[in-house]
């Protein structure tokens, strides 16, 4: 568990495919919420503290959301945020639009949705200072790829460099997957790490992407 000044986070790894689901407790109000139900729920009711108030979806990939059913079967009257455009996938829950820097009060914690599309269309991250969400779109050591219908190199580009790496340098992320070699990371480390994070370009991002994939191909 990672505490903050007025929050706490509690990562859970496993899911498909070193999913992270986070449990995200305000230190005075006792409200907990929970970003991406990737995780069988048994892991996580052990550190509730009563029914959580809300759950947050970074975007709708299967893996994503891949127990938020159990979760609702649980929990009916929990809400689930998300972006408009998921919208429709999410019918038949108390599904709540999230725009592009709209900010929910839940207990004294300020989360902030920030739209991010690119990995996906419907992908969005949550601003919690000094933390972010970052579901698929950063990883630590590099961002997502773009290698499924959805997915969109230039709109990546501009979500990472425009909207995720312009804020504060200190911002530590929390990615939607465990596939660096620590769980979390500040953005200034990333960056320093990252080649994908060190474009000038986009036309430079998109040639860090491909020999990014290229090696990935020849090491598997």
């Amino acid at each position: 568990m990672y505490p903050i000044s007025n929050f706490s986070v509690r990562s859970m790894l496993g899911g498909f495919d070193k999913n992270f689901t986070y449990l995200i407790t305000c230190n005075q109000s006792r409200n907990q919420v929970i970003i991406d139900p990737s995780v069988d729920l048994k892991f996580i009711l052990p550190f509730l503290n009563n029914e959580p108030v809300a759950i947050f979806i970074s975007h709708s990939h299967h893996d994503h959301i891949r127990y938020l059913e159990q979760y609702i079967e649980s929990f009916p009257k929990i809400f689930v945020f998300g972006h408009s455009l998921s919208a429709e996938k999410f019918l038949h829950t108390n599904f709540k639009i999230i725009n592009h820097n709209e900010t929910v009060r839940i207990g004294k914690m300020q989360i902030t949705g920030i739209h991010t599309p690119g990995h996906y269309f419907d992908s969005i991250c949550y601003l919690i200072p000094p933390v972010i969400f970052t579901g698929d779109t950063v990883f630590v050591g590099r961002t997502g790829r773009v290698i499924s219908s959805g997915s969109n190199l230039e709109e990546l580009y501009s979500s990472v460099y425009k909207r995720i790496l312009t804020l504060p340098d200190h911002i530590r992320i929390y990615p939607g997957h465990h596939y660096g070699n620590k769980k979390s990371i500040s953005l200034r480390n990333n960056i320093k790490e990252s080649p994908l994070l060190q474009a000038n370009s986009l036309d430079d991002f998109s040639k860090r992407m491909d020999e990014y994939e290229e090696n990935r191909k020849a090491n598997h």
